[in-house]
């Protein structure tokens, strides 16, 4: 028996969004046009932009576990290449999985990350319509996961910290992907995580969904954006399953807690990375300092530890997780 739905009136937080968006139009209109007119609009401009930072902090008070989703699929949100453009210098993409072809999915290669040599796994779904559907919105076949599996190779044999910026809702569901081994493909990339003799730090920068997301997501350190989230499965997926309704994605979302705050509760990440008020897509170079900051504050920490410890410390990670009671 499918839940009974809420009556279709606005909420607190749609109310606040609604009064957001028109103060931020009042605000970039009055910028477009003190730059095309010359005019200093400052003593204007001042009190509105303090009155929208305001409202962007009420309104991120307020936000529900299906919001933040909503948020992590917001147009515009950053895209790890967009994160790699500001944060990363000499980066290099290497291609191909040395079996069947390459993935525009799931991509990597080494780089510089705020100086420091790394080796990046980045999942990037696209910036537009056009390379969207090229890279499948983030989900990857299994020559994307192959190809991570040689990127780590590299990495260890080289001594690079790996830097993963996790964005997908799955591994690809097609039947090409399923021929050419799906399952094993990802189970094989999570076993070669687990033993990189290498500080690995994961950062899920939008959607975490499945085992496509948990593929490249074993890391020493798991961080998240504020907005982002990271589950089992999707609210939609679980909502289907649960109610054969998809229509029922915000219960499943609240069930599941698939939030950076949940997920920091139950220990399932190291950090929340604080995001702009508003969201990601309001200042990526905001966003972008404080990606890059929180990561190297981790790779700095791992980088005291030797191949050995790195190994038993992710190990023992991953097994610790999980709530349970003994009777």
């Amino acid at each position: 028996m499918s839940p009974s739905r809420p009556a279709s009136q606005p909420t607190a937080s749609q109310t606040t969004a609604d009064a957001l968006r028109e103060l931020q139009a009042r605000v970039q209109d009055l910028e477009a046009t003190a730059e095309r007119t010359g005019q200093n609009l400052d003593a204007a401009l001042a009190p509105l932009r303090q009155q929208l930072d305001t409202l962007r902090r009420e309104h991120a008070a307020g936000l529900s576990r299906w919001d933040r989703v909503q948020l992590a699929r917001t147009p515009g949100r950053p895209t790890a290449l967009d994160y790699v453009e500001r944060l990363c210098s000499d980066w290099t993409e290497l291609h191909g999985d040395r079996r069947f072809g390459d993935d525009p999915a799931l991509i990597g290669g080494p780089a510089r990350w705020q100086g420091r040599p790394v080796m990046l796994l980045l999942q990037q779904k696209g910036r537009d319509t056009k390379t969207k559907i090229k890279r499948r919105f983030g989900s990857a076949n299994p020559e994307g996961y192959r190809k991570a599996i040689r990127l780590m190779d590299l990495a260890d044999r080289f001594g690079l910290p790996v830097v993963s910026l996790i964005d997908t809702q799955g591994a690809y569901p097609g039947l090409e992907a399923e021929e050419r081994g799906q399952g094993w493909a990802i189970a094989e990339s999570i076993q070669r995580m687990v033993r990189l003799r290498v500080p690995a730090v994961c950062t899920v920068i939008g959607e975490g969904g499945s085992g496509g997301a948990l593929a490249v997501g074993v890391g020493n350190r798991v961080l998240i954006q504020e907005n982002a989230w990271y589950s089992v499965i999707s609210p939609e997926g679980a909502a289907s399953i649960l109610w054969r309704d998809a229509a029922q994605a915000p219960l499943a979302a609240e069930a599941l807690r698939v939030t950076a705050a949940d997920l920091l509760d139950l220990g399932i990440v190291e950090e929340v990375v604080p995001e702009p008020p508003g969201g990601a897509h309001l200042d990526p170079e905001a966003a972008a300092q404080a990606l890059g900051s929180a990561v190297s504050r981790h790779l700095d920490a791992l980088s005291a530890l030797s191949p050995d410890e790195l190994l038993s410390q992710r190990a023992a990670r991953f097994r610790s997780l999980g709530a349970f009671e003994e009777r």
